[in-house]
């Protein structure tokens, strides 16, 4: 998919809703803070948009996004001696802003320059952000709104597999081996989040800062690029296994249309056995194509890993074009 550098500057003026869909297997998507694949109270696994937006903002930064909220370090100084103390330590969020923008001192008063820059930062200009720092209060809004993402594979089960480490707990008297640890993963677990495309959150702002138009068609596209790739990009040793298995894009005519999270409709289904590929069910998604609903809509894509999964489908009188995520070619 190209990405014009001439759609920088040019406002996206329309609604997207859709999915992503993400496929675990032998690997921890999103761990609590015990290890464990994140749960809800009543057991049901689960992935927070967290999880989803740092792969994103991850691939961004490695193509030389400017990336505000991400996680960067710095050798520590000691305060009173104001010197060195060779500590590797995580920026604070003004200290990430300096990194990308300079002294945040000249900015205390002049919220203009904060937001420009603020808005300059991909992830602000698809996430949002809540800033408060030296003398500044902004909440903005973001135009990408993404929700949890539910795991639609109900036999998933949870392994915990032990490591043994070449080295000695030097804080266990008494060890004369090395120590073990756990590695905890699901073996198969399929997470599909519902996300909305809203341009009009940032009207705003337009005619506050010089050279804002809004959200842009640039920012967009990259959003659309990271939602097929950037988990599969993404090679952590937890991470490892995780991969884009599926995206739907469903794009308005304008702003006028409403619609609900759509991933709650999504059915994941294995085949019998013998059967290779998985069935993605989006046959609930059948108001789609109620009249009042397919005449605002300008066309839906489907992006999915066609050598493990087929879909099964029941729209009509829509545009739909199916797609390999992989390679964003059409599938005949």
């Amino acid at each position: 998919m190209k990405i014009g550098e001439n759609t920088k500057e040019l406002k996206m003026n329309k609604r997207v809703y859709g999915i992503i869909g993400i496929k675990s297997i032998m690997a921890n998507w999103n761990a609590d803070f015990t290890g464990r694949p994140k749960t809800t109270g009543n057991g049901d696994i689960y992935g927070s948009d967290k999880a989803l937006k740092f792969p994103m903002k991850k691939m961004w930064e490695n193509e030389g996004e400017k990336i505000l909220y991400i996680k960067s370090y710095k050798i520590a100084k000691d305060k009173k001696k104001k010197e060195e103390n060779n500590k590797l330590q995580p920026r604070e969020l003004f200290e990430r802003y300096e990194k990308l923008f300079g002294v945040i001192e000249k900015a205390k008063s002049d919220s203009k320059t904060v937001l420009k820059n603020l808005f300059s930062a991909l992830d602000v200009m698809n996430f949002g952000a809540t800033f408060a720092e030296k003398g500044q209060n902004i909440s903005i809004t973001g135009a990408v709104q993404i929700g949890q993402g539910f795991n639609k594979y109900n036999d998933s089960r949870i392994e915990v597999q032990d490591i043994l480490s070449p080295f000695k707990n030097p804080k266990k008297e008494g060890a004369d081996a090395s120590s073990l640890g756990t590695k905890i993963m699901s073996d198969e677990a399929h997470y599909f989040y519902p996300f909305s495309v809203n341009p009009n959150n940032y009207n705003n702002y337009i005619g506050l800062i010089n050279g804002f138009n809004g959200y842009t068609i640039y920012a967009y596209q990259k959003f659309k690029v990271a939602a097929l790739i950037s988990a599969t990009a993404l090679n952590t040793n937890s991470k490892f296994g995780c991969e884009n298995e599926f995206s739907m894009f469903v794009e308005c005519k304008d702003n006028k249309l409403y619609l609900p999270d759509l991933a709650q409709y999504v059915r994941f289904k294995k085949q019998k056995k013998g059967d290779e590929k998985d069935i993605i069910d989006l046959n609930k998604l059948v108001f789609l194509n109620e009249e009042k609903i397919s005449e605002q809509i300008e066309k839906i894509e489907v992006y999915y890993n066609p050598y493990t999964t087929v879909i099964d489908t029941n729209f009509e009188n829509i545009k739909i074009e199916y797609k390999n995520i992989f390679t964003q070619e059409v599938i005949k």
